[in-house]
């Protein structure tokens, strides 16, 4: 049996590539928060994240075989996951909108999505600082 070959170390430079992403998404989450815009709705499109995403796939070739590469994954992740729960609540709140009672429903579910959003931001971020690989 071989023993397994150490992942290469990334480079500086892409550590702090990989804080600058997390920056921008936090940034959306910010915008999000402290407008009248939703925080999921400011994190997919909002163009600190719509610029986090194209960094992302710019350089995820550089991460393959590192412990960014997980962070890259996890990001990604974040984005279209959110991107997709974001149109999911959309379409299922439309019946929603239909009655006023009904209508914090909406903005529960709203919120409930951007919570998750910052922990999925918040959680990365820590172990990049941590300089720990993310579970995927």
């Amino acid at each position: 049996m071989q023993p397994l070959a150490a992942s290469p170390v990334p480079s500086a430079q892409l550590v702090t590539y990989t804080h600058v992403i997390y920056a921008l998404h936090a940034l959306s989450i910010l915008i999000g928060a402290t407008s009248t815009v939703v925080i999921v709705w400011a994190f997919v499109a909002g163009l600190p994240s719509l610029i986090a995403i194209v960094m992302n796939y710019a350089r995820r070739s550089d991460t393959f075989g590192t412990w960014l590469e997980s962070h890259f994954r996890w990001q990604i992740r974040t984005f279209w996951f959110a991107l997709l729960a974001f149109a999911l609540a959309s379409v299922a709140s439309v019946p929603l909108l239909l009655s006023i009672v009904l209508i914090p429903l909406v903005w529960l579910g709203f919120a409930a999505i951007g919570v998750w959003v910052i922990y999925r931001v918040v959680r990365g971020w820590i172990h990049l600082r941590e300089g720990r690989a993310m579970y995927v």
